[in-house]
């Protein structure tokens, strides 16, 4: 039960919020431990700590296949087609995480270090920002959708679990389901400059992520479930807070950026004067 109420309350409210603030700061919500918060947690309170550990150490090396999901997504979405941009992401997404299997044996600050700098790289990897056009509306049930989505990863993943075991499980806590979503309404409503934008957020929030996953993979089984997530959580709040900062003092396009509904006062038709 506790599966079926939190994991969707969670990503509900961060898909409200990215409804709210546009794209980029909407791939920013959506970058937090949504998925992979809830399946380490319970992975914990059914497998153990030593299970959780190992899990969110998998998770932290699976940031590397984020990063390698957004550079390929971006990158693809200049053609103006989210079914080119969701093909090239995913594709990425499968050799990264494939890629990234001898690093779960890493040292975590040695791999929280690794992923730090594959994510800055990734950032500047990414094409310069956004077309002029209108901010994306959404519909209705695009937000129910996350939250079932969302919901069968984590219940799915911690359900195989035992069979899978805490590498793949942790792998596949990653995958990038909820920001394909969001990027795909946010392209298909606004072109592609909404769909990097999207991309931009998440790789901009994804250091929080991974400091998260970091603490609580290297502290769970010394400190106990309650301490090592109450530390984790202090810290993502903090490093995404910074986030945030920087992203939003980013120079961006105004349009691409600004929620569904706000006209900017220079997109105003100018009106000729007589003299």
């Amino acid at each position: 039960m506790l599966k079926l109420i939190l994991t969707p309350v969670l990503i509900g409210g961060a898909s409200l919020g990215a409804r709210r603030w546009g794209p980029t700061v909407g791939g920013w919500i959506v970058s937090l431990p949504l998925t992979s918060g809830p399946v380490v947690l319970f992975l914990a309170l059914d497998r153990g700590p030593a299970f959780a550990a190992a899990a969110a150490e998998a998770s932290l090396a699976g940031c590397v296949a984020i990063a390698a999901y957004g550079v390929a997504y971006a990158r693809a979405a200049g053609r103006d087609r989210w079914t080119v941009a969701l093909a090239a992401g995913t594709a990425a997404w499968l050799l990264a995480a494939l890629a990234v299997q001898p690093a779960l044996r890493w040292p975590v600050p040695l791999l929280f270090g690794v992923v730090g700098l594959i994510t800055v790289l990734a950032l500047q990897l990414l094409p310069a920002g956004g077309s002029g056009g209108a901010a994306p509306s959404s519909s209705l049930w695009d937000v129910p959708l996350r939250m079932a989505v969302g919901t069968a990863v984590v219940v799915l993943v911690t359900a195989a679990a035992p069979v899978l075991g805490a590498g793949t499980s942790g792998i596949l806590a990653m995958l990038p389901i909820i920001g394909s979503i969001l990027a795909v309404f946010a392209q298909r409503a606004g072109g592609a400059a909404h769909g990097i934008a999207i991309q931009r957020g998440i790789l901009s929030g994804q250091i929080g992520t991974a400091a998260f996953l970091a603490v609580v993979g290297g502290s769970i089984e010394g400190v106990g479930i309650a301490v090592s997530f109450g530390i984790a959580l202090l810290t993502v709040v903090l490093v995404q807070a910074g986030a945030l900062v920087v992203l939003r003092a980013r120079p961006a396009d105004r349009s691409t950026d600004r929620p569904a509904g706000l006209l900017d006062p220079s997109d105003a038709p100018v009106r000729p004067t007589l003299s």
